[in-house]
């Protein structure tokens, strides 16, 4: 390398620094120690443009460790994202582009939202698959539409999380070989030496996963860095690890391979010792050099041609192949609304009773069949959560181009991988599990709604109804769980109508995933249930005039609320079915009042899932048939029973008013 790259580096650490200790806030730690390999990818490595950054073939990155934004900030300044040195200044204030934590959707070139350790890492494995998946549909001979890398940093923290081992066991498995991890290996986390709580080897675990590994002994080699990544790229059928040994602080010598260089400004004395050091002015701050700018110009030039070959290419390949340009839109530019408003069949269903799961999955394999991009999978239970999409193939190392994702029975993984393929681009995919489990999938899930990626999750078993595999697989708190998260439908439909508008809203959703919370029994198809469900909560079942009294229900008891219904002689009765709350309070108040008009104060919440989240609806005066304890192991009917969701105890509720 030249002399100028050496001086970038410097730079990219000085403003790291800087930019830290501006905001008296922030970990200094990691950009130091990691600046070197960081600069070579962006300026050596990467497929990457500023001026193209929904570049569908782009290199990928994601910094798996998000508490060291500084360093990534940084290269996006300099590799013209739109950040300019004022958002460095902003670094962790109010509405700047620089938050704590890189954000997607937030600050331009940032490709995903990483903060929890390890979620960058599974994520990327996501990237990787959907890199792989649109290979094996777009390329042809000549035309590699689709062969770029997916790069990701992470540190021993990254590792230490069992997310990581998941997605990296199934990358493995899965020969990812366009997947290249850099392993910022400083054997310092926050509370000392790595030695207290690990200090298993940990490529020969990564080659035990079936990874192909390189070791980088001195992580401020540009060269030696450079050459790892080029060997990495060179290997076919397996994805890439490349352990690269940094010192925590690289260039401050008070904090340089001390914890205390982790988390905290290094001061104002250390960052010109570090800058002393660096060869870099003392009295500067947020500085470049004109010929850094310069020298970064010329790489981006690369990249401007590399971008525009590609796209000459992409632009003959429609030509020669002009039956993929059909496709391309049906990935790429596709109105799933119209589509869907455009299909009578995908409305059309038998009036037998029937499991909402087993709806669902005719449902499911109707969306196959109208969105060739349509692909996903389940946590080792897609017999039992009926998410198999008949006659699209199984992906695997062998056939890239199935549609069917088996992810092992590794929850948290799963759905991280899911955000990774929403991430990347031209895919619609769901990723399945019972309902109970949705506890594993909870930390991703949240960075889904926190990215806006309308990722669908199919949680099926969604309640006592489950039976026999008793209180641990009976969800009671899940509902509530995932109702209390910002920007999250949760969605449990009564019948076969219900379903197909749960799927309607998850597929037609632009910025908000979808939980489909489907039952394990059968349910029979209600006359009053319509497309009024696609505004979360409505009226299934009236009476003349003002009710007496208000039932409201989710899922499998809004039919027990119209049978309980029928039994009241004396007073006037409304059925409400309510299978999303988040939409339902998304309406103008004049139809929310038109539902649950606000005189009516009689009122009972019928749901076999905790309380807590009706509360707003049942008011001061209401009543709950609720569980609101574990539930037991026995088939569902008596368990039903058991904790009152019967007819004649509802009926009981109702004449108390």
């Amino acid at each position: 390398m030249e002399n100028i790259d050496r001086k970038v580096v410097s730079t990219i650490r000085g403003l790291c620094a800087d930019t830290v200790q501006k905001a008296n806030s922030g970990h200094p730690g990691l950009p130091l120690g990691s600046a070197t390999m960081a600069y070579v990818l962006f300026g050596k490595v990467m497929k990457h443009c500023g001026n193209h950054q929904d570049w569908y073939n782009r290199d990928r990155f994601i910094l798996s460790g998000g508490h060291g934004s500084s360093l990534l900030y940084s290269l996006l300044h300099l590799y013209g994202y739109g950040l300019d040195i004022d958002d460095l200044k902003q670094f962790r204030q109010l509405d700047s582009k620089t938050p704590g934590h890189p954000e997607y959707g937030h600050t331009a070139g940032v490709e995903a939202t990483t903060g929890p350790l390890g979620a960058g890492m599974a994520m990327a494995v996501g990237m990787a698959i959907a890199q792989s998946h649109l290979a094996s549909i777009f390329n042809k001979p000549e035309y590699p539409i689709f062969d770029n890398y997916t790069y990701v940093l992470g540190g021993d923290g990254c590792l230490m999380e069992g997310i990581s081992s998941e997605a990296f066991s199934l990358a493995g498995t899965l020969k990812l070989d366009k997947l290249i991890v850099l392993y910022d290996s400083n054997n310092i986390s926050i509370e000392g030496n790595t030695d207290i709580a690990f200090q298993e080897n940990v490529c020969k675990r990564l080659e035990a996963f079936g990874f192909k590994t390189f070791v980088v002994e001195d992580g401020d080699n540009l060269d030696e860095i450079l050459s790892a990544i080029k060997q990495a790229k060179a290997v076919i059928g397996k994805p890439s690890f490349i352990e690269i040994k940094t010192k925590i602080g690289k260039g401050c010598p008070a904090k340089e391979g001390s914890a205390s260089a982790h988390g905290e400004p290094l001061g104002i004395e250390n960052v010109k010792a570090l800058k002393e050091n660096l060869g870099l002015d003392i009295e500067k701050v947020f500085n470049v050099d004109q010929d850094v700018y310069d020298y970064i110009d010329k790489q981006k030039e690369r990249s401007e041609c590399i971008y525009k070959i590609w796209k000459d290419m992409l632009d003959d390949y429609m030509v020669s192949y002009p039956e993929m340009k059909k496709l391309w839109k049906q990935y790429f530019d596709v109105n799933y609304q119209e589509v869907l408003d455009n299909n009578e069949g995908f409305w059309e269903f038998d009036k037998k009773p029937n499991a909402t799961r087993n709806l669902s999955g005719i449902t499911m394999n109707k969306l196959k069949d109208l969105f060739p991009n349509f692909m996903g999978g389940s946590a080792d239970l897609a017999p039992s959560t009926k998410t198999y999409l008949s006659g699209a193939g199984d992906f695997s190392s062998e056939n890239y181009a199935g549609r069917n994702m088996h992810y092992g029975v590794r929850e948290l993984a799963m759905t991280a991988i899911g955000n990774g393929i929403m991430l990347y681009g031209g895919l619609k995919t769901f990723v399945s599990t019972f309902f109970v489990f949705s506890d594993y999938v909870k930390p991703m899930a949240r960075l889904s709604s926190l990215m806006n990626l309308p990722l669908t999750y199919v949680l099926t078993h969604d309640s006592i109804g489950v039976g026999e595999d008793g209180p641990t697989h009976e969800p009671i708190e899940q509902l509530t769980m995932l109702r209390a998260m910002p920007n999250f439908n949760v969605y449990r439909p009564c019948d076969a109508m219900e379903t197909n508008v749960g799927w309607y809203l998850a597929m037609t959703s632009q910025k908000t995933p979808t939980a489909l919370v489907l039952s394990r029994q059968n349910l029979p198809q209600l006359p009053g249930s319509s497309k009024d469900a696609l505004k979360g909560g409505y009226i299934i079942d009236d009476c003349e005039g003002t009710p007496d009294v208000i039932l409201m229900a989710s899922g499998s008891e809004v039919s027990l609320a119209i049978e309980a219904k029928k039994q009241v002689i004396n007073k006037k009765i409304r059925v409400v079915s309510m299978p999303c709350m988040d939409i339902f309070k998304q309406q103008d108040s004049q139809y929310i009042q038109e539902v649950l008009p606000l005189e009516v104060e009689n009122r009972i919440a019928i749901e076999a899932g905790s309380r807590l989240s009706w509360g707003e609806f049942v008011g001061l005066k209401g009543q709950y048939l609720t569980m609101d304890c574990f539930g037991a192991s026995a088939p569902a009917n008596l368990l039903f029973e058991r904790f009152g969701f019967t007819v004649e105890n509802l009926v009981n509720m109702i004449n108390q008013f």
